[in-house]
């Protein structure tokens, strides 16, 4: 009989509380309202913050509502996919940073692409607009 522990969880036994220290985190009544406030509240910022015009300048409102959409993106992986720094040995920790480096690297992109269609193909004088066939 060998000493060590075997190198698979029975799902039986993960479930059980017999784990080998992998233990998932699981969201109590109270996370998940928490979570969800937090979602309603990013959620309504950004719409307010649009639709009111409280903020002159449409890029600094642009860079306003990703920075929020981002954090949202965090909390919704934080209280309703419950990643944390101790479940799955912190493999989802890395889940969560790799996440951000994907978002940071979406939302970076789809702004440079934006600007560059709003530069190059949106401006017409209307010296151009009457030189169109």
């Amino acid at each position: 009989m060998s000493s060590q522990a075997p190198a698979h969880e029975d799902a039986h036994e993960a479930h059980h509380g017999h784990s080998h220290g992998h233990q998932a985190g699981h969201g109590t009544f109270r996370s998940y309202v928490t979570g969800f406030a937090l979602s309603v509240i990013l959620t309504a910022i950004p719409f307010w913050l649009v639709m009111s015009g409280v903020i002159a300048s449409p890029t600094l409102t642009a860079v306003l509502v990703m920075g929020l959409g981002a954090i949202q993106i965090v909390v919704h992986m934080v209280f309703f996919l419950h990643m944390n720094p101790r479940s799955e040995g912190g493999w989802t920790m890395m889940a969560l940073i790799f996440t951000i480096v994907i978002v940071a690297i979406a939302l970076s992109g789809s702004l440079w692409v934006m600007h560059h269609l709003n530069t190059n193909m949106m401006p017409m004088s209307p010296e151009m607009m009457k030189n169109m066939p």
